[in-house]
């Protein structure tokens, strides 16, 4: 990360140092706000906007993925191999899921004009954890290996 700031003539600084310590090896997606909490609590005097001043530059860079999940913050993800996510509608948790879904395409009469580039998948639903907290799992009509429960349009 140093080495490709100093090539695109960016500064390196303790703070950005910081801020690549706390994304790399995170599997939890943070957003800015809680990449901006971990980092304080390394460095004090970091700033909130220079944790959204990297993240964006790391975005732009491609060192990096910014998500929007709708989980009610934009999302950074420092894996940027082509996967796609699994979002836990209760706690907003996030990882990765790696599948092969290259069927997935536009069809040709529905593309409305688009030159579709990629596509990602996210899948909704509830973690190990709010699972096993909401007592859904007891009853076996609601399991989500039940075909009552199944949804083939991938409809809401």
């Amino acid at each position: 990360m140093v080495s490709l700031f100093r090539e695109r003539g960016l500064k390196v600084t303790p703070q950005r140092e910081c801020i690549f310590d706390v994304l790399w090896g995170a599997e939890a997606h943070p957003s800015a706000e809680s990449v901006y909490n971990e980092a304080r609590t390394r460095m004090p005097t970091m700033s909130l906007k220079t944790v959204y001043q990297t993240l964006n530059d790391l975005a732009a860079m491609g060192e990096i993925q910014q998500l929007d999940l709708g989980t009610g913050a934009t999302r950074f993800d420092p894996n940027v191999d082509t996967h796609h996510h699994l979002v836990c509608t209760a706690c907003g948790k996030v990882r990765d899921l790696y599948a092969d879904f290259s069927t997935v395409e536009v069809p040709r009469d529905a593309g409305q004009g688009f030159q579709v580039g990629s596509a990602e998948v996210v899948f909704r639903g509830l973690c190990p954890d709010c699972y096993e907290e909401s007592g859904i799992h007891s009853d076996p009509s609601t399991s989500p290996t039940s075909s009552s429960t199944s949804n083939p349009q991938g409809d809401s």
